[in-house]
């Protein structure tokens, strides 16, 4: 048996987190008070500034075989984005060691090795550089790099005018052509359009049955599903799943917590400069009770929470419904009104479309002309249970049965 090309043994990444007190209201008075205090005496840090340590990834261990395809999932702040740092070599560990064997090449953010003062020509022969490629084996490539990309009218344009889409159909075409031994690819993908990730995830799974081996972390579970053989789940800088990724993916969903009616939205951090923002989500049963779980067959609603900064023209808020596995369901919009600035709850009621047993993502976003300026793609979770009431009789519904459950009438004559 071959040794494996990735060997990571008890790694450990940890970042100080410095917190300033802050105070409600400094007179310029106070401030030179201060300075001058600071000529006779040191100044005393305590209650000023506290520090505490943040553990991204705590002691993991696993090995990743040649050829393998491994996807690693988890919830915002899990640790995925640092581990494929540590990997890429660009972020250094605290502690642990990591061994690679073969070339890698990485796609972490949007622009990642491109100069935007330079042409997606010149950016292509500069990226294929650093990833330790020859000019002649650059130039091998460079039409088909060009061809997979779809950027050729803007070949010899300097890639700051590129849009994000464009950024990543060029980078994936680069990394991916280039023939590296270890290919690294985080959520970066989920910018472009349909059409190219689906032609990204062909293109990887070509890339593995050539023998390369690839690490994916992306929250698209449809994705990972059919591209990985393999599934890590990370959970506060630790690994708490390993094994097949339908597994993985299901200990995922399973992990989540369900027992929660109340979902906050942290605000986005221009949320003071935008138009407004969503800041909290409350599943309720058809009679308006937070409800944590809702029994199949029933009617449900969901309370949005949100404010508006300033006056709004044509403004609309939307409840997207989808899958564990991304797939869309179903979006509701109100109409367009204009509204003055303040809080608001926004009630949608589902009464029409019965969905199966099962966990389900909540979207919401908030738009002016139809352009979003608040966009959250987990806002909250819907828990539909097994067990419940269909055309009132009693059932137990699995998501085996399909997506959606709308009862047919049915009328059988014999002739």
């Amino acid at each position: 048996m071959s040794s494996p090309i990735i060997t990571v043994d008890h790694l450990c990444k940890s970042y100080i987190l410095r917190h300033q007190k802050r105070e409600s209201y400094i007179s310029l008075r106070d401030v030179l008070a201060e300075k001058a205090k600071s000529f006779f005496k040191k100044k005393s840090s305590e209650g000023f500034k506290s520090k505490e340590e943040f553990l991204a990834l705590d002691d993991i261990s696993f090995d990743v075989n040649q050829g393998d395809r491994i996807g690693i999932i988890g919830r915002n702040g899990a640790g995925k984005s640092t581990l494929l740092k540590i990997l890429s070599r660009i972020v250094t560990p605290t502690k642990g060691r990591i061994s690679i064997e073969g070339r890698v090449a990485s796609l972490l953010e949007v622009g990642t090795g491109f100069h935007p003062e330079l042409t997606g020509r010149e950016n292509i022969f500069l990226n294929g550089s650093i990833l330790g490629m020859s000019r002649t084996e650059i130039k091998n490539k460079f039409d088909a790099i060009v061809d997979f990309s779809g950027v050729e009218k803007f070949l010899d344009t300097p890639v700051k005018r590129y849009s994000s889409g464009m950024y990543v159909r060029l980078a994936f075409a680069v990394a991916a052509h280039l023939e590296p031994e270890i290919l690294i690819v985080d959520e970066v993908l989920a910018v472009g359009d349909a059409e190219f990730q689906k032609k990204c995830l062909g293109k990887m799974r070509d890339i593995s049955v050539a023998g390369r081996t690839i690490l994916f972390v992306s929250h698209n579970m449809q994705a990972v599903q059919k591209l990985c053989q393999t599934g890590m789940l990370l959970h506060n800088g630790k690994i708490i799943a390993k094994g097949k990724i339908e597994d993985v993916i299901n200990s995922y969903i399973e992990n989540t917590d369900s027992a929660v009616y109340l979902f906050k939205i942290p605000p986005p951090d221009n949320f003071m400069e935008i138009n407004g923002y969503a800041y909290q989500v409350q599943i309720e049963d058809e009679f308006g009770n937070p409800s944590a779980e809702i029994p199949v067959g029933r009617n449900w609603q969901v309370r949005v929470f949100f404010r508006l900064n300033k006056d709004t023209e044509h403004f609309i808020i939307a409840v997207g419904i989808v899958t564990s596995f991304d797939l869309a369901l179903q979006t509701s919009w109100s109409e367009a009104n204009k509204f003055q600035a303040g809080n608001y709850e926004a009630v949608f009621r589902n009464t029409d479309i019965l969905f199966t047993s099962g966990q389900y993502k909540l979207v919401v976003g908030l738009s002016t002309y139809e352009r979003a300026f608040h966009y959250v793609e987990n806002a909250a979770w819907l828990t539909i249970s097994e067990a419940g009431f269909i055309n009132n009789e009693k059932r137990v519904v699995n998501t085996l049965s399909g997506l959606l459950l709308n009862p047919m009438s049915i009328k059988i004559e014999k002739k």
